[in-house]
């Protein structure tokens, strides 16, 4: 049985909208107000703010408030743990697939062929 990671799931959630990896592109050219965010989505606040709420919960993004200005700000490394498990799956696939070449060049020789 596999493990299951919740940050991580929350993390792949999170990532998973166009939406808000938009929001995150933006975020990665520096901190920003909600509204500045909401502008080129065509939503409406309230629900960006719940795009905004889940990359929170994930931790990719700080929240602060001055006033009546909320601004936000992405966090990269709460992608850490993203690019490790997939860094981890690579490496997985990639014996994987060496054994497989190995077998398939076994194979090919054993039934005379040079591969």
């Amino acid at each position: 049985m596999a493990k299951h990671d919740p940050d991580l799931s929350l993390l792949f959630h999170a990532l998973s909208d166009p939406t808000r990896r938009a929001i995150l592109a933006r975020l990665a050219a520096g901190p920003a107000p909600v509204t500045e965010l909401a502008a080129p989505t065509g939503l409406r606040l309230p629900t960006v703010l719940r795009h905004l709420a889940v990359l929170e919960a994930a931790g990719l993004i700080a929240t602060a408030k001055d006033g009546r200005v909320r601004t936000c700000a992405f966090v990269p490394a709460a992608l850490t743990p993203a690019r490790d498990w997939m860094e981890a799956q690579r490496a997985l696939w990639e014996v994987r697939l060496d054994r497989l070449d190995d077998y398939v060049m076994k194979l090919m020789q054993e039934n005379g062929r040079d591969g």
